[in-house]
């Protein structure tokens, strides 16, 4: 199905694992990076420092929330673990880059990762120029997606109507408020299709093609 987003102006993309394939395996380095940093804090061995980290992940949205409240954890600290990363899973993709390229309006990253790393990442991807701003853990004043109020932080900062944009993101749980404030909705990813959710409006296991085929606003 191609999607109409003629009435989009506002578009919010996801960083890890939207806008490169969750198959580059680039997020299980980070992941693996997470659970380290867990023993280390706990004291855990690492298959239960595992099974803490996605407690945590699931409790508050994003692993740093536990660590925080029940480890006293600075963020900052936190995040620096992967801003040595080697990007070499990380490909250049032309063609996400030319369907990007063609939205009209603003674009903004939307991510639970900090500035730092999403910067890096973009970089690599060859997108930074694509992009206004970027909407980092940091902005959300670390409350994650997909705390509604962090939804609506967003769309107060960048002032743009809800219901007008599009949110791009691999985790259908992140999808809900959004669609709750109007935002047109978009599950992107290898497991997109089976998603039943009634919040996703649109399912695509890859971004470039879904994007480049969209009815779009035409240019004033």
């Amino acid at each position: 199905m191609i999607a109409d987003l003629t009435h989009i102006d506002t578009w919010l993309f996801d960083l890890d694992n939207t806008l490169y394939p969750a198959e580059s395996g680039f997020m299980g380095e980070i992941e693996r990076r997470m659970t380290a940093y867990v023993q280390k804090v706990t004291g855990l061995e690492r298959d239960d420092a595992y099974r803490l980290q996605k407690k945590y992940l699931a409790d508050y949205g994003l692993t740093l929330g536990g660590l925080v409240e029940h480890h006293g954890v600075d963020p900052a600290d936190f995040h620096t673990i992967f801003h040595d990363m080697s990007l070499e899973a990380l490909a250049h993709d032309p063609e996400l880059v030319a369907a990007i390229e063609r939205l009209p309006g603003r674009r903004l990253i939307f991510t639970n990762a900090d500035a730092f790393h999403a910067e890096r990442v973009l970089e690599r991807l060859g997108l930074t120029h694509l992009f206004d701003d970027i909407f980092d853990i940091g902005s959300a004043d670390y409350v994650p997606k997909p705390a509604r109020a962090t939804f609506e932080k967003i769309s107060a900062d960048h002032a743009f109507d809800p219901a007008a944009a599009a949110f791009f993101e691999d985790s259908e749980r992140n999808l809900a408020p959004a669609a709750e404030l109007g935002m047109t909705t978009i599950l992107v990813g290898p497991h997109a299709k089976a998603s039943t959710a009634p919040f996703v409006r649109y399912k695509t296991p890859h971004l470039a093609p879904f994007l480049a085929q969209a009815r779009l606003k035409e240019a004033a």
